[in-house]
């Protein structure tokens, strides 16, 4: 691990690195830096993400799509905003922090997390259909110092990006911010509704530069409201202007469903949110868990071949459109599979419970009583570790919606109990109603799966993308080691 000298040291050089570049990618001649700022994101994700270089150099050329959101983006961010974004989620999340939870995890042997997801409360103004939090009881709520005992903890073992869900994340706003003050080395991506979002919160926000949001948005106003209640369509739109205006940088989270996925795919739909300022475009698969799930409006097999199609277009090179869009479900490739249980992430419950995914509500563990690294050591947790990969086709990634006779198994062995507020259910019930949406949809995943990788198997350019935890951290413990001479070397 890095000595905290190091680490400094480390963090001000990225900050002054960024500070140059921002000013270059600023100015009249920005184009002539853009190698600059490309090799500065390839150094910082070569781990994360190895060959990000190459798809930026791919990208980004005179007059490109991606080119135009990256001028956007620095044009209308506010200057102390993207670069503590950047350093706290670039630097400390996505560098350092790779490098310390991948040596962490070697050295505790358990799945530690690079995203840490947790529900400050279990309260709502809103009571939406589809939502795994939908049936929580409204009185349950992490205190401040157990949310700071997550993030305190989380840091040291190198997690140093945060997503807050519920229930709505600012009922508790005094609290978000107090947080985000406290730990600004990190970054906070907010998941709300957006209604309880104000002038003098955009002007707290500004100032503490490290909190982004993701705004629920399911379509239109008709197919917004229908799920979220009268007049939530109207409060986004105009959030969204409130955020924009202030130079925050925030996007979208949508559950697609068998009644929407069409249209919040729609280029009407995209336009609409791009030009009120959204980055980005998060898509759920709807997952039918919780108190009056219904299997019935999950997407047609249909439909998620269309959003395994339709999103990649999004998102091309060439055309689709100046977003970065992400299906989930349909992109396990990317971060090779599920990525729950720990293995890029957990999930926190406003009750404290440490859950392996925010669909998945089962477990051995409680934050309220138990350190972090406990929890994370937990059986279920250990069993998801164990099993994992499910299989070699991506595109069948979740062990409850895909492969259903995973999560029994997995829930089973570990003996963890069922952790939904209202009706505990029992893990063969759920994956019950999986089923036949896994029957239907695995020899289409494995039609799609072939056509794009022929042997079955993902086979990475960068070989160390298929390593063993070990092996990264040795080798990540050898160059932190050569880095830290250096800096005593001055």
């Amino acid at each position: 691990m890095q000595s905290k000298i190091a680490h400094a040291a480390e963090r001000k050089a990225f900050s002054v690195a960024l500070d140059q570049i921002i000013k270059a990618a600023s100015g009249d001649d920005r184009e002539k830096n853009l190698d600059k700022l490309i090799n500065m994101a390839g150094n910082l994700l070569k781990d994360t993400a190895p060959g990000v270089t190459r798809g930026l150099k791919a990208g980004l050329y005179p007059g490109s799509k991606w080119e135009q959101f990256l001028w956007s983006v620095i044009d209308e961010t506010d200057p102390h905003v993207l670069k503590t974004v950047v350093l706290n989620g670039g630097y400390e999340a996505a560098f350092r922090g790779l490098r310390n939870t991948t040596a962490n995890a070697d050295k505790y042997q358990c799945n530690v997390p690079r995203i840490i997801i947790f529900d400050p409360t279990s309260a709502c103004n809103k009571h939406c259909i589809g939502c795994w939090s939908a049936d929580y009881e409204k009185w349950q709520n992490l205190t401040y110092e157990e949310c700071d005992k997550i993030i305190t903890q989380g840091s040291e073992l190198g997690c140093h990006l945060y997503m807050l869900t519920g229930g709505e994340p600012l009922v508790r706003k005094k609290d978000v911010l107090r947080l985000a003050e406290e730990h600004n080395d990190c970054l906070f991506n907010i998941f709300t509704n957006a209604s309880l979002i104000d002038q003098p919160f955009c002007d707290e926000v500004k100032r503490l530069g490290n909190i982004v949001f993701s705004i629920s948005l399911e379509g239109y106003e008709d197919t917004n409201d229908a799920r979220r209640g009268d007049g939530s369509y109207d409060e986004v739109m105009r959030a969204m202007d409130l955020l924009h205006k202030n130079g925050l940088l925030f996007g979208t989270s949508t559950a697609y469903t068998r009644a929407n996925t069409e249209t919040v795919t729609s280029d009407e739909y995209l336009d609409l949110i791009i030009s009120k300022g959204a980055r980005w475009a998060w898509y759920f698969h709807y997952m039918p868990v919780g108190e009056g799930a219904n299997a019935d409006l999950m997407p047609t097999v249909e439909q998620r071949e269309y959003m395994l199609h339709r999103i990649r277009e999004v998102r091309g090179i060439t055309g689709g459109k100046p977003i970065f869009a992400m299906d989930f479900q349909n992109d396990g490739e990317y971060v090779g599979g599920c990525i729950a249980g720990g293995r890029v992430f957990c999930h926190i419950n406003a009750k404290g419970d440490v859950e392996p995914c925010v669909f998945i509500h089962y477990s051995n563990a409680n934050i309220k009583d138990q350190d972090l690294l406990d929890c994370l050591r937990q059986p279920v947790f250990q069993a998801y570790r164990e099993n994992y990969p499910w299989n070699d086709n991506m595109l069948r990634p979740c062990p409850m919606l895909e492969n259903p006779e995973m999560l029994p198994k997995i829930v089973h062995a570990a003996d963890a109990k069922s952790t939904e507020y209202i009706s505990p259910e029992d893990v063969d019930h759920l994956c019950a109603r999986t089923t036949p949406y896994a029957e239907k949809w695995a020899p289409e995943a494995e039609r799609l799966w072939l056509e794009e990788h022929p042997t079955g198997k993902k086979i990475y350019a960068d070989k160390m993308s298929n390593e063993k935890i070990s092996l990264k951290a040795k080798l990540i413990a050898e160059e932190d080691a050569k880095a830290e001479e250096a800096v005593k070397q001055g």
